[in-house]
């Protein structure tokens, strides 16, 4: 095996198999080193939920982030976000959260993965299940009253709707997450329905040239959130489309995702949660 060979086995490894190609160029790795990180099991209503920790080792009281996943479940990318988390002082979990309906990771295409696993996911199941992360989190060393959420494309919607569902939440930075779509029993709200009476910060990161969230439904998020108090913004990044933060995608936008980070880190210290 050559060395261009053998980095893209590498950049494979612990990847959703849907998520094709793996852009190794651009992959960003974090060590855990210094921190404590590693797979547990959290038990909802009987149900033993796969929850991905990562926090700074032997540090206690520590600021909780919820870390909601794209699609493809919490594979690598998302593990490492986790962890770049936990190296700023977090107490990082990443929940996989359409385990119930199926496991994502090992499903080859996206059309039979959302017709056969997301689109059966309840919202009212990943409420629930967010909750016990956070009543966990504050029993094994964090501190539910700097709290915080953040999530990518599916995620990204999740951060939105979690906002308005736990008072607790300090602040949100919604990544792309779609903010408008049909109304079912399973997802019963859009973030447009829950945006006037929405009370806690969120920033939402948009790329401009993203074809899946046309920008007027940026727009009329805008427009709803000014009828609240929440003092919720966006930020429109002209050149990025969809999933410009996913370094291990072609999507991704190295100036986009950089700014994104930054303005997430700075959001959530603004606003108590850090």
């Amino acid at each position: 095996m050559n060395r261009r060979d053998f980095i893209a086995a590498t950049a494979v490894t612990g990847f959703a198999a849907a998520v094709t190609p793996i852009s190794a160029a651009s992959l960003v790795t974090t060590p855990s080193d210094g921190l404590d990180a590693a797979w547990t099991n959290i038990s909802v209503d009987g149900f033993s939920l796969p929850v991905y920790v990562a926090k700074p080792a032997g540090k206690s009281n520590l600021p909780i982030i919820l870390v909601t996943s794209e699609i493809f479940g919490v594979h690598e990318h998302i593990a490492d976000v986790a962890r770049r988390f936990a190296k700023q002082g977090y107490l990082a979990l990443a929940p996989e959260l359409f385990i119930r309906q199926g496991d994502v990771k090992t499903i080859s295409d996206i059309p039979t993965l959302m017709s056969t696993v997301i689109t059966k996911v309840p919202d009212n199941q990943v409420m629930r299940d967010l909750d016990v992360c956070v009543e966990w989190a504050q029993a094994n060393g964090g501190d539910s009253n700097r709290l915080a959420i953040t999530g990518f494309c599916w995620g990204g919607r999740i951060t939105w709707l979690y906002s308005a569902h736990n008072p607790k939440v300090k602040a949100g930075v919604a990544w792309y997450g779609k903010l408008v779509g049909q109304i079912s029993e399973l997802n019963p709200k859009q973030p447009v329905d829950i945006a006037a009476q929405l009370t806690v910060p969120v920033l939402g990161l948009y790329g401009g040239k993203d074809t899946g969230i046309p920008l007027d439904t940026v727009e009329q998020m805008q427009g709803l959130l000014k009828e609240g108090k929440s003092g919720s913004e966006f930020v429109i990044y002209p050149d990025a489309g969809h999933a410009f933060h996913a370094d291990y995608r072609p999507s991704y936008l190295e100036s986009a995702a950089k700014d994104g980070w930054t303005r997430c880190l700075a959001w959530l210290k603004a606003h108590g949660a850090a």
